[in-house]
């Protein structure tokens, strides 16, 4: 597998979740172990030499990959869900997309001050979700070394959302 056949099983959907959104659609990559393998493999190697404790993965698709990647690594995974879904007392921030708004949350407590965090999402468009999910960690007293994507949409500018002194890396760009 190499960067143009992942890139080539991206499905894109037209109008959803609304009209004019073009939607990039994973679910064919994700059915694919040597384009999965190869975009976890990616990822990690990007930040294996910075070291990090715990991978902080975003709701929904991005739980795949971080999960993936701290089973893959040792770190501990953090889940960072929509409002309500979390158990316990929660961290939340809300944030805005292109299209919408929303809350990331994480429980209190989801890591110690000072631990290093990886935070991993599917797609960064505009960079909202991830800046939240930085937020989260910030407010817990975590360091986020890095931030790690799948597929990044270079025309939202997303990744000028955010902070300058962690490490983006998007394995696909569109």
């Amino acid at each position: 597998m190499n960067l143009l056949e992942a890139t080539k099983l991206i499905r894109d959907v037209p109008d959803f979740p609304k009209p004019g959104i073009l939607f990039k659609d994973i679910t064919p990559l994700l059915g694919n172990h040597a384009a999965f393998t190869f975009i976890l493999d990616s990822i990690h190697k990007q930040f294996n030499d910075i070291g990090y404790d715990y991978v902080l993965g975003i709701e929904a698709r991005g739980f795949i990959f971080a999960a993936a990647l701290a089973a893959q690594t040792g770190a501990g995974f953090i889940p960072a869900r929509k409002p309500g879904k979390l158990p316990a007392a929660v961290d939340r921030v809300d944030y805005t997309l292109e299209y919408s708004s929303g809350s990331l949350e994480i429980h209190k407590e989801s890591l110690s001050p000072g631990k290093k965090v990886l935070i991993v999402d599917d797609v960064i468009a505009t960079g909202g979700t991830a800046l939240a999910g930085g937020n989260l960690v910030k407010m817990q007293g975590g360091i986020v070394v890095g931030y790690g994507f799948a597929v990044e949409i270079e025309a939202l500018k997303g990744r000028g959302k955010l902070p300058t002194d962690a490490k983006i890396y998007s394995v696909l760009t569109y």
